[in-house]
This record gives C-alpha cells, sequence and structure tokens, in this order.
C-alpha cells in the first residue's frame, strides 16, 4: 500500500496544536525545543497558550505549523519504527507546507526550516501594505471557471487563482476591490458560493513578488539536500528530487498557484492509496477523500492519532 504524507498549511494552526505530543513524547518535545531555539522565541508557548492573534500572524504560524508536523513525523520514526525513505513513496505540503514536507524528508534541517518560514512570513506580511489585498474562496466551481472569473474581474488590477484545492474549491488572491469583484461575478458565472477569507494578505498572487524575491536571496543560502521521499511540489504538481529545482520551487509558490488538486491527482496516479496529514488540523484530509476517490485519509496530530496510525499500518 503506498503511502503518501501530506503537511497542512496555513489556517490549520490552533492554540494548543501539539502540546499533548509534546507532554507525551521526549521527541516531539526535542522539536518544539529546538524551534524555539533557532528563532530565539518561545514560539512554542504562543503555540501551547496562545493568544490565537498572536499565534495566527503569518510570522509566527508558519514555523509553528512546521513545528507542530514535524513533531508527528520524529514521534512516528521513535514509535512506530518509521523509516521514510522505506515507508513513504511520496511527501507533499499545501503552501508552507512544503517546507515541511521538506524538514520531515531531510532535504532541510528543522532549524533552517524554523528560520526560513520565519522570513517568509514576514516577506509575505509587508509585501502589500495592511487592506489593500484580499483573498476568496469559490465554492462549486471548476478550476478553470474560476481562474476566468478571477481574469474577468481583474479590470487592471491583480486577481488571480491562487489555490486549487480540489473538490470544487479555489482561492483568488489580488488587490481587495478586485477580489470584491470577483466574489459579486462568481455566483453569476455558476459558482455555489463564494466568500472573503480572513487572512492577512494576498497569498500565492503576482504582488506577491517582493516576497518571492526575499525567499531567494534567503534560499540561495541554505544547504538543500535531496529528499528521502520525492517531493510533489506545489508549482510543478509533480515528483521532484533534485535539490536545484526544490530552491526554485519553494520561490515560485510564493506567487504561484498551490496545484494541490493536480498534487493529489498525481500520487493517486502513482498508486498511493493511503494519505496521512502530519501536524495540525484535517483540511488536507478531507481535500484528499474528495479528490482520490477510494483511498484512505487520516489525520495524525495527537498521541491517539499515533495509536490509529500504528494500527492502520499493522504495528
Amino acid at each position: 500500500m503506498p503511502v503518501a504524507f501530506t503537511f497542512p498549511g496555513q489556517g490549520s494552526q490552533a492554540v494548543g496544536m501539539g502540546k499533548a505530543l509534546a507532554e507525551a513524547f521526549p521527541v516531539a518535545r526535542a522539536v518544539f525545543a529546538e524551534v524555539d531555539e533557532a528563532l530565539g522565541q518561545k514560539l512554542s508557548q504562543v503555540m501551547w497558550e496562545g493568544p490565537q492573534d498572536a499565534l495566527t500572524l503569518t510570522a509566527n504560524a508558519q514555523p509553528a505549523l512546521m513545528a507542530a508536523s514535524l513533531a508527528v513525523v520524529r514521534v512516528l520514526e521513535s514509535e512506530a519504527g518509521l523509516d521514510l525513505a522505506r515507508d513513504v513513496a511520496f511527501v507533499a505540503g499545501h503552501s508552507l507546507g512544503e517546507y515541511s514536507a521538506l524538514a520531515a524528508a531531510g532535504s532541510l534541517s528543522v532549524a533552517d526550516t524554523a528560520r526560513l518560514l520565519r522570513i517568509r512570513g514576514d516577506a509575505m506580511q509587508k509585501a502589500v501594505p495592511a487592506g489593500e489585498g484580499a483573498m476568496a474562496a469559490i465554492l462549486g466551481m471548476e478550476f478553470e471557471d474560476a481562474a476566468q472569473v478571477a481574469a474577468e474581474a481583474a479590470e487592471g488590477e491583480v486577481c488571480e487563482a491562487a489555490n486549487d484545492n480540489g473538490g470544487g474549491q479555489v482561492v483568488v488572491s489580488g488587490h481587495k476591490a478586485a477580489v470584491e469583484r470577483a466574489v459579486a461575478l462568481a455566483p453569476q458565472r455558476g459558482a455555489k458560493r463564494a466568500m472573503l477569507l480572513p487572512v492577512s494578505a494576498p497569498f500565492h498572487c503576482s504582488l506577491m513578488q517582493p516576497a518571492a524575491d526575499v525567499m531567494a536571496e534567503a534560499l540561495s543560502t541554505v544547504v538543500i539536500a535531496a529528499p528521502k521521499a520525492p517531493l510533489v511540489a506545489n508549482v510543478h504538481a509533480r515528483a521532484v528530487t533534485d535539490p536545484q529545482v526544490i530552491r526554485e520551487g519553494l520561490v515560485r509558490q510564493v506567487t504561484g498557484t498551490v496545484r494541490w488538486r493536480e498534487c493529489v491527482a498525481f500520487m493517486a496516479g502513482e498508486g498511493v492509496d493511503s494519505f496521512y496529514e502530519l501536524g495540525s488540523g484535517k483540511v488536507l484530509t478531507g481535500l484528499a477523500k474528495r479528490i482520490a476517490a477510494g483511498a484512505s485519509a487520516q489525520a495524525v496530530g495527537t498521541p491517539e492519532d499515533v495509536a490509529a496510525y500504528k494500527a492502520s499500518r499493522g504495528l
């Protein structure tokens, strides 16, 4: 049974994430301590005690979600005998989750990943002045149709398809007025619903170019090794292992579309029938069930989930 590990993106953060894992397993505690040290901040305290608005800040949410995911990986290695190179066919992550996937697969060190995500979060937040950008979800519409709505709503501003999440869920991103026009237009073009999202910046569109430039510089300074399992990259929607291709993809994904539907479909097409979402939340688990009909999907984020993982693998 080929297995894929997936790693959640921004929006999956929740106060308390990873706390039960840290209390139960020393290897999980060690991950949170390593991230705290790399950032020179008690991020784990924000993760476990809040407040929610501090955790939701992009510069905190991104490394926090990675820490929660990596803690799960380390627990599975120590408690379930996980050997990622042997046991996992592919890794993939939604937006920032791609960094978690690379850390899990040994391409990036945990400390480098935490620092890169702090830089990424800061750069994405600063790329567009507050209030000038927006994102919206368009539901019940195919990707190509939603991209057409975005193009039509742009009217000389930026409005682009940011996330192709699958299951008829597409996110558009750009200038606030243009995104609001897309929200009004989408139901007229056949969408079931369209709604603005509570986000702090217009991610994954061309307005993020200043952040992409920052990441190109930051990524040029870190070592990226070939991953132990192929990465199904957001911008390629296929498996990549070459460190330079991975590096370029991480820069491109700041402004590029997250092709999640195609990523999951690629893995299913390669024979994956079990998807495990490692870290906080169950967003990708729900999407996997909708995209890869017949595949099993399971979230692993708590000690109870670890026990369920072991049972599902016959351990």
